[in-house]
């Protein structure tokens, strides 16, 4: 075994953990269609909660797995980057960054800001778990589906998608690496143009200077160099957007993402859920519970009594 067969099957086991319900909370379905309404705008809130109880969950069924026993075990890092690594006998040690993501809640908002220097032996991969409650706005949490992608080839997506300058810089960390391990800095950040038409002019004339590869993202010191120069000689303001895993354009993860959209939950799509679910027609609301979850209009004395 080594850390690329380590990440094998540790992806194919979570892989299998598409259908799974993990009973680690159980929404009660809504006795009116009016709960069931306000039960569905507020959904949404559940999402840091479940997703954080998925994520250690998680790691408990990868060691339950005999096949790890004989190397090491996964440990949870908390604080830390990736949130668990492989801790035994192989080296690198193999990692996973694990992304929990509930569908209702729109995009992926998760960001991913490690350097590329991070893994130069691709040693790390991210796992984005899409999980919805059973019935849509109640039950237990169930894991739609899976997607295991290598954390350098996410990094190469986001450095390629933003990086375009001089209108946008993507600028890696300061060298921190003499500090202690809890103060070294490996996130990038990206900064978007601010200056004049005339300042962008003269910042362009500056990247055209760099010649054909100029453009080409590097995490390299000479690369970051010239890119701080144009950060110290014209004016930029931080994006505190950058870096979301929604946006990067990553093969993988807008292929699974259409997978998510168009799995059929309880007689719908995810898609056509979230449309409904966000818009502010509240009859097709409650219509769409009625018909589909059997959410019925109760009469209050009733459930009074």
């Amino acid at each position: 075994m080594n850390t690329q067969d380590i990440i094998k099957l540790a992806s194919q086991y979570l892989d299998n953990l598409s259908g799974h319900t993990f009973d680690i909370l159980d929404i009660s379905k809504p006795i009116t269609v009016n709960a069931a309404v306000n039960l569905a705008k507020i959904i949404s809130k559940l999402s840091p909660l479940i997703g954080n109880l998925i994520e250690f969950n998680t790691v408990e069924f990868l060691n339950k797995q005999d096949e790890f026993t004989e190397f090491g075990i996964w440990q949870r890092q908390d604080p830390g980057f990736p949130d668990t690594i492989f801790v035994g006998k192989i080296q690198p040690l193999p990692g996973l960054e694990i992304k929990a993501w509930l569908p209702l809640a729109t995009e992926i908002t998760a960001r991913f800001k490690n350097s590329q220097n991070h893994f130069q032996f691709d040693q790390t991969y991210v796992a984005i778990l899409a999980w919805l409650p059973e019935r849509i706005i109640y039950g237990k949490p169930r894991i739609l589906d899976v997607c295991v992608v290598s954390g350098l080839s996410v990094t190469l997506a986001r450095d390629t998608h933003y990086h375009n300058p001089p209108d946008y810089l993507v600028l890696e960390p300061e060298d921190t690496t003499q500090r202690k391990a809890n103060l070294q800095q490996t996130n990038t950040s990206g900064y978007k143009f601010q200056g004049s038409a005339d300042e962008f002019s003269e910042a362009k004339k500056v990247v055209d200077s760099w010649g054909i590869e100029g453009k080409v993202y590097k995490p390299t010191r000479e690369y970051q160099r010239l890119l701080r120069q144009l950060l110290i000689g014209y004016k930029y303001r931080l994006d505190t957007n950058f870096a979301k895993m929604d946006r990067i354009l990553h093969p993988g993860i807008e292929e699974f993402k259409k997978r998510v959209y168009n799995t059929d939950v309880s007689g719908m799509t995810v898609a056509q859920w979230n449309r409904l679910l966000s818009s502010r027609r509240e009859d097709n609301i409650k219509k769409s519970l009625q018909d589909y979850l059997g959410i019925k209009e109760e009469n209050i004395d009733e459930l009074l009594d």
